[in-house]
């Protein structure tokens, strides 16, 4: 039995190359003559044969990557990647560009074939390496590209006979059935089991026999993630992770399929359940590239396309599945989106697609490149007429590099279990080839290397220690364009969000599963729903290692969201006064009406306010009353009805503060009106402190008044030592003695939404023990506030916000009954909630700025010299790290605005109820 390797060349056929074809020729000989120069030898060992034909052809890639280093100028490959109408910061976008980069791929992103210029070219095969078509441009790559024009080198992640294959010819009945005219017994599958990418598979009820209580066996719904990497000969692999759907977790969850089955399998049965699911679907592939062979024996193929496919497969109380759907996309809609499962799952198989996919590819390219100018080779020939292309030689060599790559795939198909026990042609080669990198115990083809214990297809998985601490992307809804775009190895990052956007879903995934995140903190959560304020806002990545006692923090990112301010029309010209009392996106009082109204100007506001809980309204200029988008928003002012409150000028306030004490008690709502009081009265801010405690301001207004706060409620402390409300007005009054019992002592009390009727009662009963009955006591009524759906934090129902609407009129009533003077935060905040500020509450309507002064004006004195007590440390403490004294040395002192339009309003009431003054 003679062998021929059959070569015509233009020069002289590489070394390797000829030994490669003789090994080919002995591995597919059987005979019995006597062995001669000119005949090929006896196989001694089919092991040992496969072992020196994997070898040679290792070998021949080594010496093919070796003659492409040597370049001095290595070519670049081009990838085309068309998005469909996915924008261009979907995180898979956003994956494909970032690890075809890395493996030196020039990107270009473009909607459709049609729109990009390399495929614009007669028949779209022109001047790129790699196409990569997103779901919703598929339809667009199968009209325009010529599949059968394609080059050796060219890759594309369609297979278009396995998805006409596929194809619902009608009441989702299978193409390939009819090709056969194959019934409902032919095959462990539902003949009617391709259809719409939208259709939900459920578990039949009928499935239980008794509906009360599920049976040991194993009932459940199972998509899995199929890779096919060739149609003829066949070849296939299978993603580790699939997803999940029982009766008693319906919604789906990923998780990996042979820890799936060891959960509710024993382990023989687990090993069997697997095997059968590889045979299942073999058996569907099969019969589906089979009704391609006919088709593509006529014309060529593409010789490196890919095709990911999701078959849904039913165990209804059998180890053996039976296929109920096959989608020819990465169908990944059983998961919930709630917490991004559905794109982390999606993001992830496709990554280990293309790590597993592209350095082969790169391989081949490379020995394509190089013997490009080398030969035209076939096989061998002999009794059993066996004979390799040169196109099944590449596909050949393409599964051997795909064997050799540890991915997170495994081999489907071929397997050993299909193979005959010697080769017949490239299937039963490819089945050798398999079973070679199966093995555990396989030596290395290189003397220096030791010997391989582990299968090559082992998923590696991180344990223990947290050694890459990237992350693998950013997940965010609505989704965020950050700049720079998300790469593991970049920390910090910027976006931008619309002034409706109020709230920001994160989830950070990391590369190594070993390792932790936590958002802002040691303890904080994985994923959060975060409040974005107006302005610029901080989210904070930690990726921490857990493996310690004490989790280490091993890297930072750090996410900063700007939130647009509301947008505005400037007002140059005609317009006409509008006015709102509450947003139509929250009504608080249901029988009023909401959004813009025409609003005409009262006479009677000639007259200033005699209460500050006066009803109002929010005033601004429009080109139309019916379209928000034409107002001047910067112009937006707050009117009280029938009366107005007068605007204190600064000597006239700095008189009105003198000899007075000003002691506030409440929360972070409070203090933004003792800053913004503390900033009127010396036009600046030169100490601020976002305190949780105690502090004492003795030299305000140069040493004239004394201002004092103190926190309430300390929230994080536990509830048995929490000081009461009494106790903490009893502190507050103690630390800012003396005290003289007149309108010269103000008390301000309140916060967002703790306040209460009892409160007041509290603030009698303590004055009038510590016979102070007769100071001013202002009330601060509530506010909107949390209203958003934060984690970690309360957040309020319509109705709830509704229910504090009318406790709010209950302590005004009180409030009243007691003498009190009220300023009804709740109203002036209500028609503008979605204007806040930062913090998790969605409460705050002010904020301290930071900025450098290089002298002291002449009309301020610094308030930097405060009295702290009782100071209770806390994560949430001063933004300050200098202690006062060092900050008075430096040479530029640090000072601070508060801003914040809604604050400014009721604080400016704040301010002209404690010094009333009437218009000349």
């Amino acid at each position: 039995m003679r062998c021929v390797p059959l070569l015509r060349r233009r020069s002289g056929p590489p070394l390797l190359l000829l030994a490669l074809l003789l090994v080919l020729c002995v591995y597919l000989m059987v005979g019995d003559e006597p062995v001669r120069s000119d005949v090929c030898y006896k196989v001694p060992s089919l092991q040992m044969l496969t072992r020196r034909f994997v070898c040679t052809l290792e070998a021949l890639q080594r010496h093919a990557q070796l003659q492409l280093s040597s370049q001095r100028t290595p070519h670049r490959r081009r990838a085309v990647v068309l998005t469909g109408r996915h924008p261009t910061s979907d995180t898979e976008v956003q994956l494909y560009q970032r690890v075809l980069q890395q493996m030196d791929y020039k990107v270009h992103l473009s909607r459709y074939a049609e729109t990009s210029s390399f495929l614009r070219s007669t028949q779209g095969i022109g001047g790129w390496s790699l196409l990569l078509c997103l779901s919703t441009s598929e339809q667009s790559c199968l009209r325009r590209i010529s599949f059968s024009h394609l080059q050796r080198h060219q890759t594309v992640n369609l297979l278009p006979g396995l998805i006409e294959a596929f194809s619902n010819i009608g009441g989702g009945l299978c193409h390939f059935y009819t090709h056969f005219q194959l019934t409902e017994s032919s095959l462990p599958m539902n003949p009617h089991a391709c259809g719409s990418t939208n259709q939900k598979v459920e578990i039949p009820l009928d499935s239980f026999p008794d509906s009360q209580a599920p049976p040991p066996a194993l009932v459940a719904m199972v998509n899995v993630y199929v890779l096919v990497t060739s149609v003829t000969p066949l070849t296939s692999f299978l993603h580790d992770i699939s997803v999940v759907m029982t009766i008693q977790h319906p919604r789906g969850r990923p998780v990996k399929l042979r820890d799936f089955l060891l959960q509710h399998l024993d382990p023989a049965a687990s090993h069997q359940a697997l095997r059968q699911v590889k045979q299942v679907i073999s058996k569907v592939l099969q019969a589906a590239a089979a009704s391609t062979n006919k088709k593509q024996r006529t014309i060529s193929r593409c010789l490196l396309c890919f095709q990911l496919l999701t078959f849904t497969l039913f165990f209804s109380g059998s180890v053996t599945p039976v296929v109920v759907q096959v989608d020819t996309q990465l169908n990944v809609s059983a998961l919930s989106n709630d917490a991004f499962d559905q794109q982390i799952t999606k993001d992830l198989i496709l990554e280990d697609t293309l790590d597993f996919l592209l350095p082969p590819l790169s391989h081949l390219s490379s020995h394509l490149s190089s013997e490009r100018e080398g030969s035209q080779y076939g096989g061998c020939t002999g009794t059993l007429g066996v004979c390799l292309s040169e196109d099944e030689f590449l596909l050949l060599l393409h599964f051997q590099l795909l064997m050799k790559t540890s991915s997170a795939f495994q081999p489907l198909y071929p397997s050993v279990s299909s193979s005959s026990s010697l080769p017949r042609g490239l299937s039963d080669l490819l089945t050798q080839i398999e079973g070679f990198y199966k093995l555990k115990t396989n030596r290395s083809c290189r003397t220096d290397e030791p010997p391989s214990q582990q299968p090559a297809l082992s998923s590696s998985q991180d344990e223990g220690l947290c050694v890459d601490p990237h992350l693998r992307q950013i997940y965010t809804d609505p989704p965020l364009i950050l700049n720079p775009p998300f790469h593991p190895l970049v920390k910090e990052y910027h976006a931008e969000v619309t002034f409706d956007t109020m709230t920001v879903r994160i989830r950070p995934e990391p590369v190594s599963s070993a390792c932790r995140i936590h958002l802002d903190e040691h303890r904080g959560p994985r994923m959060a729903n975060y409040p974005v304020g107006l302005g610029n806002s901080k989210i904070s990545i930690l990726v921490m290692d857990g493996s310690h006692p004490e989790p280490v923090i091993m890297s930072i990112y750090t996410v900063h969201v700007y939130r647009e301010s509301r947008p505005s029309l400037p007002m140059f010209g005609y317009h006409v006064m509008c006015s709102f009392v509450q947003d139509c996106g929250l009504l608080v009082q249901p029988d009023r009406s909401c959004g813009l109204q025409p609003h005409s100007e009262s006479q009677s506001q000639r007259n200033a306010c005699s209460s500050g809980h006066v009803s109002g309204r929010w005033v601004v200029p429009c080109l139309s009353c019916s379209d928000n988008r034409t107002c001047d928003w910067r112009e937006v002012s707050w009117q009280a009805d029938g009366c107005y409150h007068p605007i204190v000028d600064h000597p006239l306030l700095q008189d009105c503060m003198k000899d007075r004490k000003l002691l506030f008690i409440g929360d972070s709502t409070n203090r933004g009106m003792m800053y913004f009081l503390m900033e009127r009265v010396n036009s600046t801010l030169e100490d601020w402190d976002k305190a949780h405690d105690t502090l004492v301001y003795r030299n305000l207004n140069r040493g004239r008044t004394l201002v004092s706060y103190s926190y309430y409620p300390q929230f994080w402390l536990e509830k048995k030592q929490r000081p009461t409300f009494r106790e903490a007005l009893q502190q507050l009054l103690n630390r800012s003695q003396p005290l003289v019992n007149s309108n010269q002592t103000v008390l301000v009390v309140g916060g967002v939404q703790w306040l209460n009727t009892n409160h007041l009662r509290t603030v009698s009963e303590v004055l009038d023990n510590k016979s102070l009955s007769n100071i001013r006591v202002v009330v601060k009524s509530l506010g909107m506030g949390f209203h958003l759906p934060v984690d970690g934090i309360r957040s309020l129902s319509l109705t709830e916000i509704q229910d504090l609407y009318r406790e709010n009129d209950d302590i005004i009533t009180t409030a009243k009954h007691h003498g009190y003077e009220v300023i009804d935060t709740f109203s002036i905040t209500m028609g503008r909630y979605k204007e806040f500020l930062q913090g998790r509450c969605a409460c705050h309507f002010h904020e301290v700025e930071k900025f450098w002064s290089t002298k002291l004006s002449s009309d301020r004195t610094s308030t930097a010299n405060t009295t702290r007590t009782e100071r209770t440390v806390h994560t949430l403490g001063s933004q300050s790290t200098l202690p006062d004294t060092e900050q008075e040395a430096g040479s530029q002192p640090t000072t601070y605005r508060v801003r914040g339009p809604v604050n400014q309003v009721y604080s400016e009431i704040l301010l002209s109820r404690l010094c009333p003054i009437t218009r000349n």
